[in-house]
């Protein structure tokens, strides 16, 4: 009679995270804090039980087959998963999972330190303080510097889930009406305290004075806000965009900014990261960061113990609690 293994099963995780990883029972292992090359990506994940896996990783047939035929589960650290092949996982009964609150008050903090960002032109003025060029030029000119004012303005939420919501929540401190665009009526956006209405994405872009995406990146959002929906906005318009990068035309809202046919954009995200469309780099008028929405301590930590619980859950054989496909 051959004895049962005693072998921890293992728990790979792509990349350091805060916190404490731990899942009871299992050998959890880190490869680094860096971003791994794919082949160090494909050796680190053999014979895994579950791989956390970072936004940054494709986790296709070729990954899942490197695990190996004894791979459980996919933890995927963040709310978004259109960097998993779905479809190779369901044929190989691998469970995914994402971490869908823990990312809700990050990604809305900085989907609005983007918008005031723009609006007041803090990034120009960092570098003209910097740079030098104020102690060159001397007190500025009550000309100088002219931002956006938002008190009474109008936002329009694009994908109304739990961040468009908490955005919209931001929006109130400022006076801001709410427009949002969705599939579907969400009273959580039309009833108090936001009392947002319910448009069209064309008509949405027509009245918005800020812009913020929020939905997720599928073959019907691919380049949702292309130069047809940037020709609708308002030139005094605000586009942020903290969602995935492909929703946006990169070169199309290069060639919209160059025109000043909206004031400004704020980007957590680019299309094809890190790697930005030709000429988006020399804009004075985008504030980007490094895809860092969820970038606070206190959540980056709440991620960290949702992906062992889902892990934990997995390897135990319950349905874990941020279950996205099985």
């Amino acid at each position: 009679m051959t004895e049962p293994s005693t072998t921890a099963p293992i728990v790979a995780i792509t990349r350091a995270v805060p916190g404490v990883a731990e899942v009871p029972g299992a050998d959890v292992r880190v490869l680094g804090a860096g971003h791994p090359k794919r082949d160090d990506l494909l050796q680190f994940v053999r014979g895994a039980s579950v791989v956390v896996s970072m936004f940054s990783d494709r986790v296709d047939a070729e990954l899942l087959d490197a695990a190996g035929d004894g791979l459980r589960g996919v933890c995927n650290f963040a709310v978004g998963h259109n960097n998993i092949d779905l479809t190779a996982c369901e044929e190989r009964g691998v469970t995914v999972t994402n971490t869908p609150d823990a990312v809700t008050e990050g990604t809305a903090n900085i989907a609005w330190s983007l918008v005031l960002a723009v609006a007041r032109r803090v990034v120009e003025g960092d570098r003209y303080v910097r740079t030098g060029a104020w102690e060159r030029g001397g007190p500025l000119g009550m000309g100088d510097f002219l931002g956006m004012d938002l008190t009474g303005k109008t936002l329009l939420v694009v994908g109304a889930g739990r961040i468009g919501l908490a955005v919209a929540h931001r929006a109130r401190a400022h006076g801001m009406r709410t427009l949002y665009v969705a599939r579907s009526r969400k009273w959580a956006f039309e009833l108090a305290p936001v009392a947002g209405e319910w448009v069209s994405l064309e008509e949405g872009l027509k009245r918005a004075d800020v812009v913020s995406l929020h939905t997720p990146l599928t073959d019907q959002t691919r380049h949702l806000i292309g130069a047809s929906e940037l020709a609708l906005l308002k030139e005094t318009a605000i586009l942020v965009n903290t969602a995935r990068g492909p929703v946006v035309d990169e070169a199309a809202l290069v060639e919209a900014l160059r025109a000043k046919r909206l004031f400004g954009a704020g980007l957590d995200v680019l299309e094809d990261e890190p790697r930005g469309a030709a000429g988006l780099f020399e804009l004075d008028s985008v504030v980007l960061t490094p895809h860092i929405g969820s970038a606070e301590r206190r959540y980056r930590e709440a991620m960290t113990a949702m992906v062992c619980e889902n892990a934990d859950a997995i390897l135990n054989g319950r349905q874990p609690p941020n279950l996205v496909s099985r």
